[in-house]
């Protein structure tokens, strides 16, 4: 069996309609299942059991001789969050239980981290293991993420494959529920849909004009095919960029919307919100050679692809994938 956590979540719901649609249904899914919203997103599919958050330790413990991998995928995801104990409880600790259960049942784990972790950049973004001490995250979200890293690589006692993903901006299907934290993608179609127009935050720094801040963004499809593929390759264990390696402009993501919905192009600027104002990524494009090197070798989508395809195939239709 296949245990997947935060499977009511956006990308780990899309990762268990994935295993579905490899006919995989021996499906242990985890999460606080109290939220109706999400719960859309586990509609009609298949697993064996539906695990609580807070008891899955307790189920693991009972039941782990019949789990063959574990995706840890939940976590609180939201960035203008200012509590730490709330990511020390779910993102640090709870991360910190999942590998050691995991190594004391013998049993591979692959987990969410962030791109979040690289801050401003200042030393690249680059997934090699030599800069994760050195790395300066802007909010209490990219800190809780690079601080179970940090811990992680310390570790003697490791499960024997293990798979860190720094997934950068991902936007696609089954974010319905995600609110402010929604991809720009998701935003920018909504505005189109009931305003006619598109606004972007404007340029707070010197060096980027209103609109050309860059970011690599990346199709959940392509995520859920990169985990794919660490459950069956399971070796090179290590924190891996997961990204589609080409930064794009905020105006290129909001000319190829306007071009999916098939409208005349209405963009205009508004002042960054205070809030994350200054813990804003102008510029991030993830190095995926070492995802590259040991076999990875499906195309990622343009973003123009990407965003047709969500925009097209889930969007207009209230879909789910």
């Amino acid at each position: 069996m296949i245990v997947v956590t935060g499977a009511a979540g956006f990308i780990a719901s899309c990762l268990v309609n994935k295993l579905n649609n490899k006919g995989i249904n021996q499906i242990i899914i985890v999460d606080d299942f109290s939220n109706n919203l999400k719960n859309k997103n586990i509609k009609n599919k298949s697993y064996v059991e539906k695990v609580e958050r807070n008891v899955f330790f307790k189920w693991l413990k009972e039941n782990h001789k019949k789990v063959d991998f574990i995706f840890h995928l939940g976590a609180r995801t939201d960035t203008t969050e200012f509590d730490k104990s709330v990511f020390d409880k779910l993102n640090l600790n709870y991360t910190k239980q999942m590998w050691n259960t995991c190594v004391e049942y013998d049993l591979p784990l692959v987990y969410a981290s962030s791109a979040a972790t690289y801050g401003n950049g200042e030393y690249g973004y680059n997934d090699s293991h030599d800069i994760i001490y050195k790395l300066n995250p802007l909010n209490l979200y990219g800190e809780s993420k690079n601080e179970f890293d940090k811990w992680a690589l310390k570790q003697k006692k490791q499960p024997y494959f293990w798979a860190g993903l720094k997934f950068f901006n991902v936007y696609g299907p089954n974010e319905y529920h995600k609110a402010r934290m929604a991809s720009v993608v998701f935003h920018a179609y909504n505005q189109i849909k009931n305003t006619g127009k598109v606004k972007l935050f404007r340029s707070h720094n010197p060096e980027f004009e209103d609109g050309k801040q860059l970011r690599d963004f990346v199709y959940v499809k392509d995520v859920i095919n990169v985990c794919y593929f660490f459950m069956l390759h399971k070796k090179n264990s290590g924190l891996y960029n997961i990204g589609t390696g080409k930064a794009s402009t905020f105006l290129d993501l909001a000319k190829a919307t306007f071009k999916a919905v098939n409208k005349k192009e209405n963009i205009c600027f508004i002042d960054t919100p205070l809030d994350i104002r200054d813990k804003y990524q102008y510029f991030t494009e993830a190095n995926i050679k070492k995802l590259r090197s040991i076999g990875y070798n499906i195309p990622f989508y343009s973003l123009e692809n990407g965003i047709q395809d969500y925009i097209q195939g889930y969007l207009m239709e209230d879909g789910y994938y």
